[in-house]
């Protein structure tokens, strides 16, 4: 039985479209039974709809700074569509302990960093004025902190002397279109477990590819 996931958007949904891609495969764990934006003129929702995959509304806006009475609404519309898993891609709102909580472990999130370091707002920029030579994504559980639940999976990219955000932003978003839908697979086939604050994979291990940066002749 294939574990239904909810997606939630609130701008153009970039990675929601590549989840949503990964999902038409018939060995793939999940379904995406919903995508949700806390914005009605988020552009994901064309996308989605055009996938033929369900599409709500529920506006934020209204509620002010009421989260918990948005997210009483927004779990209401999670219960009709009976979501197990949550995916969060672009969602720009943030969840109360007590959400965050209730969906601890099935609520994934993406960061255009290789957590922990450069968390929160304009991360590629951070990652720029460190001198980083190895950027990337994370893939990782969501909690009350931001950007610092547990990591699922991530996947690196080169840092370029001539980088400017937005190139390295742009390069990190091709492997955060690799490793969402990858993650979401582990977690939903039942091969992702929790010990403490670390997420462990069952029956997989890594590459063993190394990415050095520089790279020398």
């Amino acid at each position: 039985m294939k574990r239904r996931v909810a997606i939630l958007i609130s701008g153009r949904g970039s990675n929601m479209a590549a989840l949503i891609e990964a999902a038409k495969a018939a060995d793939f764990p999940a379904e995406i039974a919903v995508v949700v934006s806390n914005r009605s003129d988020a552009g994901g929702l064309a996308i989605a709809s055009q996938s033929g995959v369900p599409t709500a509304i529920v506006e934020s806006r209204p509620f002010g700074k009421d989260r918990a009475a948005f997210e009483a609404a927004l779990q209401a519309l999670l219960d009709q569509h009976k979501v197990e898993l949550i995916c969060l891609a672009g969602f720009m709102r943030l969840f109360t302990a007590e959400f965050v909580q209730h969906w601890y472990g099935r609520m994934l999130n993406i960061h255009p960093s290789l957590l922990p370091a450069f968390p929160g707002l304009e991360p590629q920029a951070q990652a720029l004025r460190a001198g980083v030579k190895i950027s990337g994504a994370t893939v990782h559980f969501v909690i009350p902190q931001t950007d610092a639940g547990p990591i699922v999976m991530q996947g690196a990219v080169a840092v370029q002397d001539d980088d400017t955000p937005e190139t390295l932003a742009a390069r990190i978003l091709t492997v955060e279109h690799r490793i969402y839908p990858d993650a979401l697979r582990l977690l939903a086939g039942g091969q992702i477990r929790l010990d403490g604050d670390i997420c462990k994979t069952i029956g997989s291990a890594g590459s063993g590819d190394a990415l050095i940066s520089p790279a020398v002749n």
